[in-house]
């Protein structure tokens, strides 16, 4: 077990990144719910974005979604930002909402079609170089419906040729990070189904691409922090997105629906050497807030990040190891157990506080009247949404 200051420095240094599109207009498949003072451009989702770490101090970057997030100058979106207090981070891909892709992007039978989609996806590198990026994150829809619907085979071909050539295009420290899909919205094959399918293209591609874990795209029942502690061992664990999930892709606050499987997962972070300086693993939240105000979305799934993570940093590593050692069953999942409830609120409190923050940033955030100024400027326009 670490002791508490040293708990309260590794916490001090944690970093989450958010994701642009939380804060626009989103909702379930028959609705998109409208709310007052949404986004209307990327300059105004930037100002939520850097309300969001004022009152936590653990989310200085803003992942960007493209083409939702183009700019004439990508430049004066990174000015923007960092006169915010945070700066522009992973660069996300969108070969999903073109009409061209209804039969897949990069393992679209036809050539024309994939041609156009891999130029978007070195466009995106472009724009990596300009926000100084790091991540190029890749999720695809790709795949088919029926039996029969096209070559299985010949869609991995396309897709690893698709991958191989973004990734030579790569410069300096800039990765890959491939995201996958169990389902939705092929329902026969997805191309990218499983982190093993990410995993083995990966491993073909190079170093300097790696394995972001959804953890809402999982069948019931996945172990996730099984498929962590191996992605770590391997070399291979690039990304999270957090989420929180009941039946599907549900893209709930992370740690809404099993908060305990959050803290399964951060401890194998933690012992693993996720959180070391040296880690290369970023953390990202992925949700959309269909009925709940997006700003606190985000602040609590931030919070509910830093719990977890506080929790796992408490596990008595010593007493486990003695405990699995031994073989005493019990005795190592209570050990798991003790850390996992403990309350560490009052802990982060005191972090908070000692960063010149407030104890609680659900209610600093209520009572700094933001939600009331961003209702009555932000009237007429078009607000952010999926696509938009």
């Amino acid at each position: 077990m670490i002791e508490r200051e040293s708990v309260k420095k590794i916490l001090g240094t944690q970093r989450i990144e958010l994701p642009s599109w939380a804060f626009g207009n989103s909702g379930t498949r028959f609705k998109v719910f409208a709310q007052q003072g949404v986004p209307r451009d990327p300059f105004e989702k930037i100002a939520d974005a850097s309300r969001v770490h004022k009152h936590t101090g653990a989310a200085p970057s803003v992942a960007l979604h493209i083409p939702w997030d183009n700019v004439d100058d990508f430049a004066k979106l990174g000015k923007a930002a960092a006169d915010a207090g945070i700066e522009l981070g992973t660069v996300n891909a969108n070969v999903f909402q073109d009409d061209d892709y209804m039969l897949g992007s990069v393992t679209n039978p036809d050539p024309r079609i994939r041609a156009k989609a891999i130029d978007h996806l070195l466009e995106c590198v472009d724009v990596m170089d300009q926000t100084g990026s790091r991540d190029l994150k890749l999720w695809f829809s790709d795949g088919t419906n029926y039996p029969g619907q096209d070559n299985i085979r010949a869609r991995q071909d396309r897709l690893a040729e698709a991958l191989s050539k973004v990734y030579e295009r790569l410069t300096g420290d800039q990765r890959i990070v491939l995201e996958y899909k169990l389902f939705e919205p092929a329902f026969y094959t997805m191309d990218v189904p499983d982190w093993g399918t990410s995993y083995a293209h990966c491993l073909e591609l190079g170093p300097r691409a790696k394995v972001c874990v959804d953890t809402g795209h999982h069948a019931p029942g996945t172990n996730i922090e099984f498929i962590v502690a191996f992605l770590m061992r391997a070399g291979k664990l690039g990304a999270f997105d957090f989420n929180s999930r009941f039946y599907a892709d549900d893209d709930l606050i992370v740690g809404a629906a099993d908060p305990f499987q959050l803290f399964r997962i951060l401890f194998e972070v933690v012992s693993g050497g996720g959180l070391d300086a040296d880690s290369e693993i970023a953390f990202m939240l992925d949700q959309c807030h269909n009925i709940e105000p997006k700003i606190p979305g985000q602040i609590r799934s931030v919070m509910n990040v830093q719990e977890a993570t506080a929790k796992a940093l408490l596990v008595d590593t010593d007493a486990l190891g003695a405990a699995q050692s031994g073989g005493d069953v019990l005795g190592a999942n209570a050990v798991l157990m003790d850390a996992y409830n403990t309350d560490v609120r009052e802990l982060l409190g005191d972090l908070r506080e000692e960063q010149g923050l407030e104890r609680d940033p659900m209610a600093a955030y209520a009572r700094s009247g933001y939600a009331q100024k961003i209702a009555a400027e932000r009237v007429g326009g078009q607000q952010a949404g999926w696509g938009a």
